[in-house]
């Protein structure tokens, strides 16, 4: 099952997540061939949240993977979005052909209400798509929101990979390929 878990960080609390890197990397290298994507969002140099897109064996296993990480124990978040996830584009981010270089990349987060919306990516976005997929519930029966991570050339273009109606809300992050530098 593959889930999509989404720490935001507490205001104030870049020192501490500073301190907590290596703590936090070792951490996910446990998970390492289970991840599908990760990687922080950021408001310039600072970081705001951290995406991990990971397949776990079932909904206990994602809230433990969610809820034990260091940075989560330690307080550096203030709130996390965990879900179920489809990974329509059958891939994980290291496959992406754009690869971690050229262009700005950003996560697109719709949070759904009433019928389900976008279940497959625009055809015409398809080469700037790092990862795409349907927010589920924990029994995968109901569509909650959708999922993308993108290279588009703003904030706004990137947005324009969700149909804007359909969505409740929808969120824009700066984001950018994780794992051990």
């Amino acid at each position: 099952m593959e889930f999509f878990c989404y720490h935001r960080d507490r205001p104030g609390s870049a020192a501490l997540r500073e301190k907590l890197t290596e703590e936090h990397w070792s951490y996910m290298d446990r998970f390492d061939a289970r991840l599908i994507a990760r990687g922080p969002t950021l408001d310039g140099d600072t970081a705001t949240g951290s995406v991990h897109i990971v397949d776990l064996p079932d909904p206990a296993a994602a809230r433990a993977f969610a809820f034990d990480e260091p940075n989560y124990q330690a307080g550096v978040y203030r709130d996390v979005l965990l879900r179920r996830w489809r990974n329509v584009l059958g891939r994980t981010m290291w496959d992406f052909p754009g690869g971690r270089e050229g262009g700005s990349r950003y996560l697109v987060l719709g949070l759904g209400t009433g019928q389900a919306a976008d279940l497959l990516p625009p055809p015409d976005r398809q080469d700037d798509l790092i990862a795409y997929g349907s927010l589920l519930s924990d029994d995968g029966a109901t569509w909650l929101g959708t999922a993308a991570l993108i290279r588009a050339g703003d904030r706004d273009t990137a947005r324009t990979v969700l149909t804007s109606d359909r969505y409740a809300d929808i969120e824009v992050h700066h984001w950018e390929f994780g794992g051990r530098r």
